[in-house]
């Protein structure tokens, strides 16, 4: 075989390798690869029961308590960032939102060891691919891709940006939706919800 014919034929190898690897990464013409949310404080809506909650969270919290009874909510720690759970009758977890709010009503000053304002801490709480309260919001769209819709909210005297994702094209016994609240001020993450269906 000629050289020029081997150089062309290395040529096309390398071409459909990189076409191959580029499918697999996402960059083709249909955009970054979609990713789904299954877990959000290590619980799978639609899946999990409360009781597992209870189990790893230990009791409830009565601050801040809901008068919605299939509503329930634990103070993650000392800076007062919320864990609520609801759950349907039969104790099925429907949906988790983990939250923090620099100006809620009921928030008090205190001094918080390095440990629970690590990351190790906070990935207790965070969703199953690794989202934080307080990370920077630019990992949200990282991390997930472009959102359903992104638009701006009011939580008390906070501002913030929605970011909606909606899983519908996953399987239907996953969580269907995820929605992250991000901090105008700080641009970083204030509260991230994950439903087994619409919000």
């Amino acid at each position: 075989m000629r050289r020029a014919s081997k150089r062309f034929w290395l040529l096309v190898s390398v071409a459909v390798a990189v076409a191959a690897l580029a499918m697999q990464g996402g960059w083709g013409a249909g955009g970054p690869k979609r990713v789904n949310e299954l877990t959000l404080a290590g619980l799978q809506p639609g899946k999990d029961v409360l009781e597992k909650a209870s189990k790893k969270f230990g009791k409830e919290s009565n601050i801040g308590a809901h008068d919605d009874p299939n509503a329930h909510t634990w103070r993650i720690n000392c800076d007062l960032d919320d864990l609520v759970i609801e759950a349907d009758t039969n104790g099925i977890i429907r949906d988790v939102t983990v939250s923090f709010y620099h100006n809620r009503s009921d928030r008090i000053i205190v001094d918080c060891d390095d440990r629970v304002a690590s990351r190790k801490f906070r990935s207790q709480f965070g969703s199953g691919r690794n989202l934080l309260l307080h990370d920077r919001c630019g990992r949200i769209e990282e991390m997930y891709g472009k959102a359903a819709s992104r638009s701006p909210s009011v939580k008390g005297s906070d501002k913030l940006e929605l970011y909606l994702y909606t899983f519908d094209w996953a399987e239907p016994d996953v969580p269907q939706v995820m929605e992250v609240s991000c901090d105008a001020a700080t641009q970083t993450v204030a509260e991230i919800t994950l439903a087994a269906s619409s919000l």
